[in-house]
Protein backbone atom coordinates (compact mmCIF):
# COMPACT_ATOMS: atom_id res chain seq x y z
CA UNK A 1 0.00 0.00 0.00
CA UNK A 2 1.26 3.46 -0.95
CA UNK A 3 2.07 5.66 2.00
CA UNK A 4 1.74 9.33 1.00
CA UNK A 5 3.59 11.81 3.18
CA UNK A 6 2.45 15.44 2.87
CA UNK A 7 5.73 16.79 4.23
CA UNK A 8 7.76 14.83 1.65
CA UNK A 9 5.39 15.87 -1.17
CA UNK A 10 5.61 19.54 -0.16
CA UNK A 11 9.41 19.47 0.23
CA UNK A 12 9.92 17.65 -3.10
CA UNK A 13 7.48 20.08 -4.77
CA UNK A 14 9.30 23.15 -3.44
CA UNK A 15 12.74 21.80 -4.39
CA UNK A 16 11.60 20.97 -7.94
CA UNK A 17 9.71 24.28 -8.25
CA UNK A 18 12.88 26.20 -7.35
CA UNK A 19 15.06 24.18 -9.74
CA UNK A 20 12.60 24.29 -12.68
CA UNK A 21 12.04 28.02 -12.02
CA UNK A 22 9.10 28.34 -14.43
CA UNK A 23 8.42 31.90 -13.22
CA UNK A 24 11.98 32.86 -14.12
CA UNK A 25 11.54 31.21 -17.51
CA UNK A 26 8.60 33.46 -18.49
CA UNK A 27 10.87 35.75 -20.61
CA UNK A 28 12.18 32.69 -22.50
CA UNK A 29 8.61 31.43 -23.06
CA UNK A 30 7.55 34.85 -24.38
CA UNK A 31 10.64 34.98 -26.60
CA UNK A 32 9.92 31.51 -28.01
CA UNK A 33 6.29 32.52 -28.65
CA UNK A 34 7.52 35.50 -30.69
CA UNK A 35 9.89 33.29 -32.70
CA UNK A 36 7.48 30.47 -33.54
CA UNK A 37 4.07 32.13 -33.12
CA UNK A 38 2.51 29.58 -30.78
CA UNK A 39 3.59 27.18 -28.07
CA UNK A 40 1.47 24.18 -27.14
CA UNK A 41 1.26 24.62 -23.35
CA UNK A 42 -0.51 21.29 -22.72
CA UNK A 43 1.97 19.34 -24.82
CA UNK A 44 5.04 21.05 -23.27
CA UNK A 45 3.72 20.41 -19.72
CA UNK A 46 2.79 16.77 -20.38
CA UNK A 47 6.07 15.99 -22.21
CA UNK A 48 8.12 17.62 -19.43
CA UNK A 49 6.14 15.69 -16.76
CA UNK A 50 6.61 12.40 -18.65
CA UNK A 51 10.35 13.01 -19.08
CA UNK A 52 10.69 13.69 -15.33
CA UNK A 53 8.69 10.61 -14.25
CA UNK A 54 10.50 8.32 -16.74
CA UNK A 55 13.86 9.72 -15.62
CA UNK A 56 12.87 9.19 -11.97
CA UNK A 57 12.49 5.45 -12.65
CA UNK A 58 15.10 4.88 -15.35
CA UNK A 59 17.52 7.82 -15.12
CA UNK A 60 20.44 6.20 -13.34
CA UNK A 61 20.07 2.95 -15.34
CA UNK A 62 19.76 4.74 -18.70
CA UNK A 63 22.83 6.88 -18.08
CA UNK A 64 24.84 3.86 -16.87
CA UNK A 65 23.69 1.82 -19.89
CA UNK A 66 25.15 4.33 -22.35
CA UNK A 67 28.21 4.90 -20.20
CA UNK A 68 27.33 8.39 -18.99
CA UNK A 69 27.39 9.34 -15.34
CA UNK A 70 25.06 11.93 -13.78
CA UNK A 71 27.92 14.45 -13.58
CA UNK A 72 28.65 14.29 -17.33
CA UNK A 73 24.92 14.67 -18.01
CA UNK A 74 24.74 17.75 -15.79
CA UNK A 75 27.85 19.31 -17.43
CA UNK A 76 26.33 18.83 -20.91
CA UNK A 77 23.07 20.40 -19.69
CA UNK A 78 24.97 23.34 -18.21
CA UNK A 79 26.25 24.22 -21.70
CA UNK A 80 22.68 24.34 -23.06
CA UNK A 81 21.58 26.58 -20.19
CA UNK A 82 24.69 28.73 -20.72
CA UNK A 83 23.82 29.43 -24.38
CA UNK A 84 20.16 30.14 -23.57
CA UNK A 85 21.34 32.62 -20.91
CA UNK A 86 23.64 34.30 -23.45
CA UNK A 87 20.65 34.77 -25.77
CA UNK A 88 18.73 36.46 -22.97
CA UNK A 89 21.55 38.75 -21.80
CA UNK A 90 23.08 39.77 -25.14
CA UNK A 91 19.90 39.77 -27.23
CA UNK A 92 21.45 37.40 -29.80
CA UNK A 93 19.73 34.45 -31.48
CA UNK A 94 21.44 31.07 -31.20
CA UNK A 95 18.26 28.97 -31.32
CA UNK A 96 16.80 28.96 -34.84
CA UNK A 97 13.30 27.68 -35.57
CA UNK A 98 12.97 24.96 -38.22
CA UNK A 99 10.39 26.50 -40.53
CA UNK A 100 7.00 24.75 -40.38
CA UNK A 101 8.13 22.41 -37.61
CA UNK A 102 8.95 25.43 -35.41
CA UNK A 103 5.91 25.25 -33.12
CA UNK A 104 6.34 21.56 -32.35
CA UNK A 105 10.13 21.88 -32.13
CA UNK A 106 9.96 24.84 -29.73
CA UNK A 107 7.33 23.06 -27.61
CA UNK A 108 9.64 20.07 -27.14
CA UNK A 109 13.08 21.72 -27.44
CA UNK A 110 14.10 23.95 -25.70
CA UNK A 111 10.87 24.34 -23.69
CA UNK A 112 9.91 20.86 -22.41
CA UNK A 113 13.60 19.87 -22.47
CA UNK A 114 15.93 21.33 -21.20
CA UNK A 115 14.13 24.39 -19.71
CA UNK A 116 11.47 22.52 -17.74
CA UNK A 117 12.78 18.94 -17.57
CA UNK A 118 16.41 19.96 -17.73
CA UNK A 119 19.62 18.67 -16.23
CA UNK A 120 18.94 20.55 -12.99
CA UNK A 121 15.49 19.05 -12.45
CA UNK A 122 16.53 15.58 -13.66
CA UNK A 123 19.59 15.37 -11.43
CA UNK A 124 17.47 16.79 -8.56
CA UNK A 125 14.98 13.95 -9.11
CA UNK A 126 17.78 11.41 -8.72
CA UNK A 127 18.89 13.00 -5.44
CA UNK A 128 15.27 13.27 -4.17
CA UNK A 129 14.80 9.57 -4.89
CA UNK A 130 17.58 8.78 -2.43
CA UNK A 131 15.72 10.69 0.32
CA UNK A 132 11.97 10.38 -0.35
CA UNK A 133 9.41 7.71 -1.27
CA UNK A 134 8.90 7.50 -5.03
CA UNK A 135 5.11 8.03 -4.88
CA UNK A 136 5.61 11.34 -3.02
CA UNK A 137 8.06 12.54 -5.68
CA UNK A 138 5.58 11.60 -8.45
CA UNK A 139 2.85 13.66 -6.74
CA UNK A 140 5.31 16.59 -6.42
CA UNK A 141 6.13 16.30 -10.16
CA UNK A 142 2.38 16.25 -10.96
CA UNK A 143 1.74 19.47 -8.99
CA UNK A 144 4.73 21.13 -10.66
CA UNK A 145 3.33 20.16 -14.09
CA UNK A 146 0.03 21.87 -13.18
CA UNK A 147 1.87 25.06 -12.14
CA UNK A 148 3.98 24.92 -15.33
CA UNK A 149 0.83 24.58 -17.47
CA UNK A 150 -0.85 27.58 -15.76
CA UNK A 151 2.25 29.77 -16.21
CA UNK A 152 2.70 28.73 -19.88
CA UNK A 153 -0.98 29.33 -20.62
CA UNK A 154 -1.02 32.79 -19.00
CA UNK A 155 2.43 33.98 -20.18
CA UNK A 156 0.92 36.34 -22.80
CA UNK A 157 -1.32 37.93 -20.11
CA UNK A 158 1.74 38.29 -17.87
CA UNK A 159 3.55 39.91 -20.82
CA UNK A 160 0.70 42.45 -21.29
CA UNK A 161 0.70 43.19 -17.57
CA UNK A 162 4.46 43.80 -17.36
CA UNK A 163 4.91 45.47 -20.78
CA UNK A 164 7.80 45.27 -23.28
CA UNK A 165 10.32 47.22 -21.19
CA UNK A 166 9.47 45.19 -18.07
CA UNK A 167 9.96 41.98 -20.05
CA UNK A 168 13.37 43.22 -21.27
CA UNK A 169 14.48 44.02 -17.72
CA UNK A 170 13.24 40.65 -16.39
CA UNK A 171 14.83 38.90 -19.38
CA UNK A 172 18.28 40.39 -18.64
CA UNK A 173 18.00 39.75 -14.88
CA UNK A 174 16.88 36.14 -15.31
CA UNK A 175 19.49 35.68 -18.06
CA UNK A 176 22.18 36.49 -15.49
CA UNK A 177 20.51 34.16 -12.94
CA UNK A 178 20.30 31.36 -15.54
CA UNK A 179 23.96 31.98 -16.44
CA UNK A 180 24.87 31.68 -12.75
CA UNK A 181 22.87 28.41 -12.48
CA UNK A 182 24.68 27.08 -15.58
CA UNK A 183 28.09 28.01 -14.13
CA UNK A 184 27.21 26.49 -10.73
CA UNK A 185 25.91 23.30 -12.37
CA UNK A 186 29.12 23.11 -14.44
CA UNK A 187 31.45 23.83 -11.48
CA UNK A 188 29.74 21.35 -9.13
CA UNK A 189 29.82 18.51 -11.63
CA UNK A 190 33.11 19.08 -13.49
CA UNK A 191 35.07 18.44 -10.25
CA UNK A 192 33.46 15.01 -9.88
CA UNK A 193 34.61 14.04 -13.38
CA UNK A 194 38.28 14.46 -12.44
CA UNK A 195 38.19 12.75 -9.05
Amino acid sequence: MMDFNLKEIFTAFMVLFAVIDIIGNIPIVIDLRKKVGHIQSEKASIIAGCIMVIFLFLGQSLLSLIGIDVNSFAVAGSFILFFIALEMILGITLYKDDGDAGTITATIFPLAFPLIAGPGSLTTLLSLRAEFAIQNIIVAVFFNVIVIYIVLKTSSKIERLIGPSGIQIIRKVFGVILLAIAVKLFAQNIKALFI
